[in-house]
């Protein structure tokens, strides 16, 4: 009878252990218990970080380099976001692949730091209408995404709150420190030289902000966009406003702008990160280094007289 008792409760327990739910698990080679959060590429895990301090594991999906629009996720990449605790996105259809792959990671918690801003609209081409997804590409509004990643890292972990929102402030004020600077620079452009032609439309938020024009080879998306009547729309917009200097962006070939410099009478004056940060030992490393590496090319191309491409 005695022994019927104990093996009795000895079930109870075990029953009892069953249904009650549990901590998800670290690997055990993983010795680092923090929240893990994946950001989708490297310009957000950067904003991430800034945010997080050291109470959270923050990665981008992404490598330096890669380019963000179509890229095409791996297993490993699965395998990774099935194990995190939050994805971070852009959203406005920047990450063409961002519902597939959080569909495959599972029950994963997400957050769209573009979610309540107010987009800028491409107003030509097949595009017209939809929202341009590269906000980040103006300080000011870059703030929006800083104040969506204090909530979300809250939500995630409450204990840290205090710490985010001091990050974030923090942040903040070097974005306007940044803001400050990058108006200064490009207030000294001449006023018939303040038109910014790149590949793709990715710094209509950064043109807007401070008082340029802007023209490109195709709107969104990626290389694969590019047409006859596109460049020689863009040769002759470059030739009739005797454009200095077109760029390109570092994650595309820059081949095509080449062209439409050489054809134009213009040179080519390099190429601005936007969807990726350089490594690690680059003149990107972060998202303020970006800005300033990306004016000082827009002034040294932009402020000089026209020296053709060879």
């Amino acid at each position: 009878m005695r022994c019927t008792i104990v093996s009795s409760l000895i079930g109870c327990c075990l029953l009892a252990a069953c249904a009650t739910p549990r901590e998800p698990q670290r690997s055990l080679k993983d010795p680092d218990q923090r929240p893990r959060v994946l950001a989708t590429f490297t310009v957000l895990a950067d904003l991430a970080r800034n945010v997080a301090g050291d109470r959270l594991k923050v990665e981008s999906i992404t490598k330096p380099g890669a380019e963000i629009h179509g890229y095409e996720f791996t297993p490993s990449d699965i395998e990774r976001a099935s194990g995190a605790d939050l994805i971070v996105e852009n959203g406005l259809g920047l990450e063409l692949w961002a519902r597939r792959f959080t569909a495959a990671a599972g029950d994963v918690p997400s957050v769209t730091l573009t979610e309540g801003i107010q987009p800028l609209l491409i107003e030509d081409d097949a595009y017209a209408g939809r929202p341009n997804p590269h906000a980040w590409m103006s300080p000011q509004r870059t703030e929006h995404y800083v104040d969506q990643l204090v909530k979300a890292f809250s939500s995630l972990d409450p204990d840290g709150a205090p710490t985010y929102r001091a990050n974030g402030e923090a942040y903040k004020l070097k974005l306007q420190k940044l803001d400050g600077e990058l108006r200064q620079a490009l207030q000294s452009l001449p006023k018939q030289q303040r038109l910014l032609v790149t590949c793709e439309g990715a710094l209509s938020y950064l043109a807007r902000d401070y008082g340029l024009e802007e023209a490109y080879l195709w709107p969104v998306n990626a290389e694969s966009q590019i047409t006859p009547r596109r460049m020689a729309r863009l040769i002759e917009r470059v030739k009739r406003d005797q454009v200095p200097a077109v760029f390109c962006e570092t994650t595309v070939s820059d081949r095509a702008q080449r062209e439409v410099a050489r054809a134009a009478g213009s040179r080519f004056g390099g190429s601005f990160y936007v969807d990726s940060l350089s490594d690690r030992n680059g003149p990107a490393s972060s998202l303020l280094d970006l800005q300033r590496y990306n004016v000082k090319l827009i002034r040294e191309g932009l402020g000089t007289s026209a020296d053709p491409t060879p």
